[in-house]
């Protein structure tokens, strides 16, 4: 695919915004990108936005774009929940690759005020088969599917602990972490208070305001960039439920990450970066089984005989991931996407992973409902 990513703004994360709009977050992050680039916004002509700006419930592009001051010839706004940022970069380039524009800004913010509740009045399957029976929240939902995995499989509370572990020691190499400087031990997972059986407070992530953007443009236009482009070498993408209750027995990124592989021309042991989704510790359990490196249920073996920091066998979210690093609502998922970028262009400083060609990028939506997976390459 002739398109790669070229600039990238990523706001640091703080527990709670003050005097901050969404759309303030967004112009930030997207400013920070087009410094990053050594782009101007005229040279802005696709935009791909989140749904969630709460100073619009509709019309969403074109108040960002009135915001922002650009005029694209391409704009959308793409819903993938926690899936959005991988989403985007593929979106834009095939909307590149189309003709339909050039340089493409995807950018997603969340402001997190002290004291708000969000409610939805929506009417939906999931309010009708599952909020009944106690499945409200994400983190009910996503207990369900950690314990059908036990039960299935029989993997262990310790197997997961040892994913959370990973990301809190990876975050300790990037200082805009949220837990930078806080080290966990699997001990302090395992004792920490249990939220929903079976998953307790450490497997979670933790909710932070911040904001990030990635710039997608033609490989004519990417190779004069002032950095070296990390360009897309291949995408996959599947959806397959919203409600916990309707998922399916074989999950969708069973599909999306080989797919994107396949469209790669690579195999999963080519892949230098592992940047996966991880908003709890479960989904980094059922990723790595989908990618082929380890079969269904047996990521507990894997994960206890492999090491996942930068200079280890298997890099795993060197920035931390969402559990190190934060979950920005939906910019959660694009700091999986600039950490690739960031590992690609050997720009890590100290996490840096030695020769890093190829990423893994993964992005999930609802409760393992919606998946993308991109192959990010420092190569056309």
């Amino acid at each position: 695919m002739s398109a790669a990513i070229v600039g990238i703004g990523e706001l640091t994360p703080v527990r709670y915004s003050e005097n901050k709009t969404t759309l303030s977050l967004i112009a930030e992050s997207v400013a920070a990108a087009l410094k990053d680039a050594g782009l101007q916004k005229d040279d802005i002509d696709g935009l791909l936005v989140g749904p969630q700006v709460g100073e619009t419930p509709q019309h969403v592009p074109a108040t960002v774009a009135e915001y922002l001051g650009i005029a694209p010839a391409m704009a959308n706004t793409v819903d993938l929940g926690g899936a959005t940022g991988a989403g985007m970069v593929w979106r834009a380039a095939a909307a590149i690759q189309m003709g339909m524009c050039e340089t493409v800004v995807c950018v997603l913010a969340n402001k997190h005020e002290k004291g708000h509740v969000p409610t939805s009045p929506n009417r939906n399957p999931i309010r009708e088969f599952d909020v009944p029976f106690g499945a409200s929240g994400a983190n009910t939902s996503y207990a369900l599917l950690k314990r059908l995995h036990m039960e299935k499989y029989g993997s262990k509370q310790e197997d997961f602990a040892e994913i959370a572990y990973w990301a809190r020691k990876n975050a300790q190499l990037n200082p805009k972490a949220m837990f930078h400087g806080q080290p966990l031990s699997v001990q302090e997972v395992l004792a920490s208070p249990m939220i929903s059986d079976p998953l307790r407070l450490f497997e979670i992530v933790m909710p932070v305001a911040g904001g990030a953007a990635v710039i997608v443009t033609s490989e004519e236009k990417a190779i004069r960039g002032q950095h070296l482009p990390v360009f897309l070498k291949g995408a996959g993408e599947k959806i397959t439920h919203r409600a916990v209750s309707q998922a399916p027995d074989t999950l969708p990124f069973s599909y999306s990450i080989p797919h994107a592989l396949d469209q790669a021309k690579m195999k999963i042991e080519d892949i230098d970066l592992l940047s996966l989704y991880d908003c709890y510790t479960s989904v980094v359990a059922t990723t790595l089984e989908s990618t082929g490196l380890c079969a269904p249920g047996e990521f507990g073996d894997f994960i206890q005989n492999h090491t996942f920091g930068h200079d280890g066998d298997f890099p795993l979210n060197t920035h931390g991931g969402q559990l190190g690093f934060g979950q920005a609502d939906l910019a959660g998922g694009m700091s999986h996407v600039i950490e690739a970028v960031v590992q690609l262009r050997g720009e890590a400083g100290s996490r840096q992973i030695p020769d890093a060609w190829h990423a893994l990028v993964t992005g999930n939506g609802a409760t393992l409902s919606e998946t993308t997976a991109l192959v990010l390459g420092g190569t056309p």
